[in-house]
């Protein structure tokens, strides 16, 4: 295949694509709207599952970088009572699915595998629109332009590329996590640090829920969900941490002081992250050379599969490409009736299917050990 393939979006999902088209010869440019790899912290913590994630690593060749990264003990998970009693502890005794590993890691070695100068900094897409006889315009905010045959949006929820596809937009979900970092905890946080334990640990309840996870080190990373509308959130002043930890923390009052603590004692300013989906059954007709994937194809609220979906969705559109590479379209097609279908999928958590949402009355620590245990017998 001679076409080059310009990328849209230096994510886990358009790295992954470029990656493989790359031990594949095939060329391909990637543009990132983010002036350097460091420009902004990566995230938090990421479970790499072996049914979908790790197949997409397996097709970069990248699996020695990968196993180099995992920080072992991190698959253990605690369900936790509102009054900070440890329901249920699953041990990791390294023989899960899903190793951890922090995302920013995870890019790193994506980067560092393809040339240097394939992915091209500080291009920010302002646009895109169709030339005619398959060729599209890329325009970037700088003033810029790049027109090409194989356009890939691979820029997550507010993507770019998706209107010449779908006129579909993300639409708030009705929760939104308020998240927060506790940095040197063993020594400094110790009571929290003894109930998230070492891996992540969960306290759910209807309408709100607690979780958090330990990054590298002793840094917990904490991801305080609430039901709300956008209002109840933009009455917040987000300017001011203590009086926002303060506000987020009433939701929570009775609860244990080791759990509030990861609101009220954080090292840093909590931060809003509202969540978007797009309608779970988005579809669009075929426009040539215009593939989609990750966020920018089936955004949904957090689930633990995104960045799983958005690697293999590039994996897979990198080898559907190398295998027909007299017939773009063919491998186009093939890829997204892949996606489409694996988009649908029940999401799973530690192997058992997930019945209920934050809103259930059945979002507690006992409902959700029942449904491990059924599931497990």
């Amino acid at each position: 295949m001679r076409t080059p393939v310009t990328i849209i979006g230096a994510g886990l999902g358009g790295l992954t694509l470029a990656r493989v088209l790359h031990v594949h010869g095939i060329p391909v440019t990637v543009y990132e709207a983010e002036s350097s790899p460091t420009a902004r912290t990566q995230g938090g913590m990421l479970d790499i599952h072996d049914y979908n994630g790790q197949l997409a690593l397996k097709a970069t060749g990248l699996m020695d970088e990968f196993h180099a990264i995992v920080i072992e003990g991190r698959q253990a998970m605690r369900l936790v009572e509102q009054d900070g009693t440890v329901l249920h502890e699953m041990a990791d005794d390294s023989t899960g699915g899903r190793p951890e590993v922090q995302r920013g890691e995870l890019r790193r070695i994506l980067l560092d595998s393809l040339p240097a100068d394939t992915v091209r900094w500080g291009h920010k897409v302002s646009g895109a629109r169709a030339l005619g006889e398959g060729r599209h315009e890329v325009t970037f905010a700088d003033g810029g332009n790049v027109v090409t045959r194989l356009l890939v949006g691979a820029d997550g929820a507010w993507s770019r590329v998706r209107p010449l596809l779908s006129d579909a937009t993300p639409e708030y979900v009705g929760t939104s996590f308020v998240e927060t970092y506790l940095f040197d905890a063993d020594t400094r946080h110790t009571g929290t640090a003894k109930t998230v334990g070492g891996g992540s640990m969960i306290a759910p309840s209807p309408g709100k829920e607690i979780f958090a996870h330990r990054e590298s080190g002793d840094t917990l990373h904490a991801y305080v969900a609430l039901s709300r509308p956008r209002d109840w959130f933009a009455a917040i002043d987000f300017t001011d941490a203590s009086a926002t930890a303060a506000r987020i923390a009433r939701e929570f009052d009775g609860w244990a002081p080791e759990l509030t603590a990861l609101i009220t004692d954080a090292d840093t300013a909590p931060v809003l992250r509202p969540h978007y989906a797009l309608p779970a059954e988005h579809r669009w007709a075929r426009v040539p050379g215009v593939p989609l994937l990750g966020d920018a194809a089936h955004l949904a609220a957090p689930n633990g599969e995104g960045a799983n979906l958005a690697m293999l969705d590039g994996a897979e559109l990198g080898r559907a490409l190398a295998a027909s590479p007299e017939d773009i379209e063919a491998a186009l097609a093939e890829h997204e009736q892949a996606m489409f279908a694996r988009s649908t999928e029940a999401v799973t958590f530690e192997g058992t299917e997930v019945v209920q949402g934050i809103d259930s009355e059945d979002n507690t620590p006992r409902a959700m050990l029942k449904m491990i245990t059924e599931q497990a017998q």
